[in-house]
């Protein structure tokens, strides 16, 4: 049997992990193209980033691929289904669900949800709120989340990207170094919270 069919017991029955520094570190195998990870690379997730991409799953599962199946069934009643728009339109539309159904499966397979409450609360890990200044007293906060929680505009940033990368591990009163379009800036850490 394919491996992709066949689901591994996770070890902790109530799915939240603790990554270590160790886990932390990017494997370099084949990337997966859909997922936009590589095929060894952990899926780190809070919680709520859980929730979001299961309500997401279960909305097409059960509320818009019932719709279009429906459009497409009487479509293709009407007859002749080679010039028929809502016959080609719904079918087209059901592939894009069924892409998506199965982009979100894989995710929901590989995620390990992490519960920010639980990191050490002294250094910059998985889930910390993280508020940076640099020589100018101009301040930046980032919370640091998984790849499918990423939303840079309101400061979720993931955890694989070169901002969080250079935050993750550092302490209040340190100094990094970060990658900017702009060129290399060093920032200092004022504050690292954790909360959901």
């Amino acid at each position: 049997m394919n491996k992709a069919f066949v689901k591994e017991d996770s070890d902790n029955s109530d799915g939240l992990t603790e990554p270590s520094e160790l886990d932390l570190e990017l494997d370099t195998d084949d990337e997966d193209s859909e997922s936009g990870t590589t095929k060894n690379q952990k899926n780190y997730i809070t919680a709520k980033g859980a929730d979001n991409l299961r309500a997401e799953l279960r909305k097409l599962l059960y509320e818009d691929r019932p719709e279009v199946v429906r459009v497409v069934s009487w479509a293709a009643s009407n007859g002749d289904r080679s010039e028929n728009g809502d016959y080609i339109y719904g079918k087209r539309k059901m592939r894009e669900i069924d892409r998506r159904i199965r982009f979100l499966q894989k995710r929901l397979d590989k995620a390990e949800v992490v519960d920010p409450l639980k990191q050490p609360k002294d250094r910059v890990l998985f889930g910390a709120n993280v508020e940076i200044s640099n020589e100018e007293g101009e301040l930046k906060k980032y919370r640091i989340v998984g790849i499918d929680e990423t939303e840079v505009s309101n400061g979720l940033i993931s955890w694989i990207s070169p901002v969080a990368k250079a935050l993750l591990n550092s302490k209040v009163g340190d100094e990094v170094t970060v990658r900017t379009p702009k060129g290399e800036q060093a920032w200092v850490i004022e504050k690292v919270e954790y909360h959901d």
